[in-house]
């Protein structure tokens, strides 16, 4: 089994792997990767979702992606200079560069190199999560998302948090005698979006998203509960932004959190345009992978939506940079 870049990136476009069902890619990838000459390993991190470990060798760096992505399924097409899909920049195309990468270093006796495409990115991390446990000895992971070609230097963090108010439901002509949650929620999110939170010199602003907002069930009932999802994007640590939203919120509401990961800053190689991003990576949740580098062809501004694109050119191109930085980073492991 051989296919060139395009081929292989339009096959991983085509088989659907939305955040729970990555299972047909990872096996198909297991597979091909098997072909190929790797030693396999696949993590089932839960609900038959397994994460694809390859590796020649002993790796001392390792290339990494995920292998979920957002909902809706959106089909594969092309033209003379992109192929279009969801999955197409984040990740399926990057996956494929990194795969001819790999290929590419086998014909050239490389080894002690790994792959490591994990479940469910863009829901949790949970395959991040799991596949920090895997016992290994990387000194460097190479993390895959659309950058434009352009090797980032940090990404901030995220805190995502719900709000939960309570009030008393009561007839919606005697006000009086109820209590509003949604007002409450409501002006504790006014507050909120007052605040001026902190900055960093290099990350730039922490922002905050008000994702989904819900609560009451009739326009003649005093509403008894609201809640909101919040999506923070961080340059500072948790636990600063956690304490400036429980003091503002106070009594008003119960705070979830859900998912959090500090800010990260990446290691720098030499001919490089650089960049700093707003968006949250895996890279925090595999710390135990080695020291970061966050690279990938394509632009986060197609991910997630419904021209989602890679560039042929662009794709192409990152084998060889991919092949590259690995032949870099085992030279630096090896120095110490």
């Amino acid at each position: 089994m051989n296919m060139d870049i395009l081929e292989l990136t339009r096959r991983l476009i085509a088989t659907p792997s939305i955040s729970g069902d990555e299972k047909a890619v990872a096996l198909f990838l297991a597979d091909y990767l098997e072909s190929r000459g790797f030693e396999i390993e696949l993590q089932d991190v839960g609900g038959d979702r397994p994460n694809v470990y390859a590796r020649r060798g002993d790796p001392s760096v390792v290339l990494s992606t995920h292998t979920d992505t957002v909902p809706p399924f959106v089909e594969l097409r092309e033209d003379d200079l992109f192929i279009y899909g969801r999955g197409a920049c984040d990740a399926k195309g990057i996956i494929s560069a990194m795969v001819k990468a790999a290929e590419s270093l086998i014909k050239d006796d490389v080894s002690d190199f790994g792959l490591l495409f994990v479940v469910g990115e863009e829901a949790g991390s949970p395959g991040a999560r799991a596949a920090n446990e895997i016992t290994n000895r990387s000194r460097y992971l190479i993390n895959g998302e659309p950058t434009e070609s352009k090797l980032v230097l940090g990404s901030k963090g995220a805190l995502r948090a719900f709000l939960k108010s309570r009030g008393r439901a009561a007839h919606s002509a005697y006000p009086e005698m109820g209590e509003s949650a949604i007002n409450k929620l409501m002006d504790a999110l006014t507050d909120l979006r007052r605040i001026d939170f902190p900055r960093d010199e290099t990350l730039g602003a922490t922002t905050m998203n008000i994702g989904v907002i819900s609560g009451g069930v009739a326009a003649n009932v005093i509403p008894a509960e609201a809640v909101a999802e919040l999506l923070f994007r961080i340059v500072t640590d948790t636990r600063s932004i956690k304490r400036i939203i429980e003091e503002t919120i106070g009594e008003r509401a119960e705070i979830e959190y859900t998912f959090e990961c500090e800010p990260v800053f990446t290691e720098r190689l030499e001919g490089f345009e650089t960049a700093i991003v707003s968006f949250t990576t895996d890279i925090p949740l595999l710390a135990n992978w080695g020291r970061p580098v966050l690279f990938g062809p394509g632009s986060i501004l197609d991910a997630h939506t419904a021209n989602e694109k890679i560039s042929k050119r662009e794709l192409a191109e990152a084998v060889n940079v991919y092949a590259g930085m690995v032949r870099e980073l085992k030279e630096r492991a090896a120095r110490g």
